[in-house]
């Protein structure tokens, strides 16, 4: 990532830098792009001794054929890679705009409504900006306003009397956002339960609990975020609203939701850990 950056920075004009590199990591040097391939596709492998003892060889292909049954390889490429499919150069650049400019006015608010509901403040930044922005006077179509966009019965609901008012939205968003957290099943478990929340954030727990009926009907697994994320836009599709309670939902938007507050959530951590740990000075060939 050192190279990464000193290439997004000009302060060299090119390198030579491994390919999954560049997937897993464009999303923070926007600035960056691949000239050219030096060679055709490469295998990935392990290596070890050879020896007549195969202990080793067995564990090893025990291990990946136990990650891919259990869907853990799965979600770890996700986790990886899924930004080098979704990269948006002017959303990202905007956004690491508004990191430097806009969000040194609210991080304390953020970090003061964190401490609070137990949520991490870098999860309330990224939340904040995908619904406002980072704009306090920020409004929807809707009716929606404030940093965290909250509706006027929510805020009601959450003791915020004035939607406008920096603080109380951040509060107050803090406070729904962990309420959903609360209410996921507790069979969703890790990070999944943070996108779960966040879907439901968005578009409602009701519709959240459909979509994971349909994963269910469809053979999947409800309690895992990227299968229940492909079913999410079926809410759309009237032949489906028998099969669920709450009705019509704007399920591939809810997908884009929380698919954006993932990628400002890395952003906004790999920039907080890059000010917390000094870079380390290494030579660039």
């Amino acid at each position: 990532t050192e190279i990464l950056s000193l290439v997004n920075e000009n302060s060299v004009p090119i390198a030579i830098v491994d390919s999954n590199w560049t997937a897993m990591y464009r999303y923070l040097f926007p600035e960056v792009g691949v000239a050219f391939d030096i060679t055709g596709e490469l295998p990935v492998a392990w290596m070890y001794k050879r020896t007549s003892d195969r202990s080793l060889d067995k564990s090893v292909r025990n291990f990946f054929e136990k990650i891919k049954k259990n869907g853990t390889l799965e979600k770890l490429i996700n986790r990886y890679y899924q930004h080098a499919k979704s990269f948006d150069y002017v959303d990202t650049r905007a956004f690491l705009e508004k990191i430097d400019n806009r969000l040194p006015n609210f991080i304390e608010l953020f970090r003061k409504s964190a401490k609070e509901t137990e949520l991490d403040w870098l999860l309330l930044a990224a939340v904040s900006y995908q619904e406002s922005h980072w704009d306090p006077e920020a409004k929807s179509p809707t009716g929606v306003r404030g940093l965290m966009m909250l509706t006027i019965d929510t805020a009601k609901s959450l003791g915020v009397e004035d939607r406008l008012d920096p603080e109380q939205s951040t509060l107050g968003g803090a406070r729904y956002l962990a309420k959903m957290i609360n209410k996921i099943p507790e069979g969703i478990q890790n990070e999944d339960r943070i996108w779960f929340a966040l879907a439901a954030y968005n578009v409602g727990f009701g519709h959240v609990e459909d979509a994971r009926k349909l994963t269910q009907l469809q053979g999947g697994d409800p309690d895992k975020w990227a299968e229940v994320s492909q079913q999410l836009p079926l809410l759309e599709d009237e032949n489906w609203h028998r099969k669920i309670v709450h009705g019509y939902a704007r399920g591939t938007e809810t997908v884009k939701y929380v698919k954006n507050i993932r990628r400002y959530y890395d952003i906004l951590k790999w920039k907080n850990a890059v000010r917390v740990v000094p870079a380390i000075n290494s030579p660039v060939l």
